[in-house]
């Protein structure tokens, strides 16, 4: 088993080589930039109620900004904005935005919005089309694998995993 694992970890490794992580300091993958809140950017800017009950991406517009718990999420409506406000659980990325594949390895990588599943209701989002597609191969180990995993590495900065 821990073999597999580090296996994996290796061929996970290899792929986000080419992928640097977003910057964040702890359990938020944020885009580097000052959005004009004045708070990082959350989720690439792309409307979290799009993708999570749509599962469309759909650019948002910092004129329909909505900041929770310090980030600044984008959406394409006012509605969009209104519904998310109102429940901001059902429609954030899980793992604040990172990875999912990469949570369940105990690394924050940046999840991208073009690689996303909803499962119960929640969204999870991935590295990239390979990584999505491994996690598609086994979804409830690595999803149950990072529920375990996130709550060690939540709160610790991407240089300090």
């Amino acid at each position: 088993m821990s073999r597999t694992l580090t296996l994996s970890a290796m061929v996970v490794a290899a792929a986000f080589a080419t992928a640097l992580p977003a910057a964040a300091e702890d359990e938020y993958n944020v885009s580097t930039g000052i959005t004009t809140a004045g708070v990082p950017l959350g989720l690439h800017g792309v409307d979290a109620v799009a993708l999570t009950t749509l599962n469309a991406v759909a650019e948002g517009d910092a004129q329909y900004t909505v900041v929770e718990d310090g980030v600044a999420y984008y959406f394409a409506s006012e509605d969009s904005a209104k519904k998310f406000k109102a429940n901001p659980g059902m429609y954030a990325p899980q793992y604040g935005g990172f990875c999912a594949y990469a949570v369940a390895l105990g690394k924050k990588f940046d999840g991208d919005p073009q690689y996303a599943d909803i499962v119960d209701g929640k969204l999870y989002l991935f590295v990239n089309a390979e990584i999505f597609e491994k996690y598609k191969k086994d979804s409830k180990r690595i999803l149950a694998k990072a529920e375990r995993t996130w709550p060690r590495i939540e709160h610790k900065a991407v240089g300090d995993l």
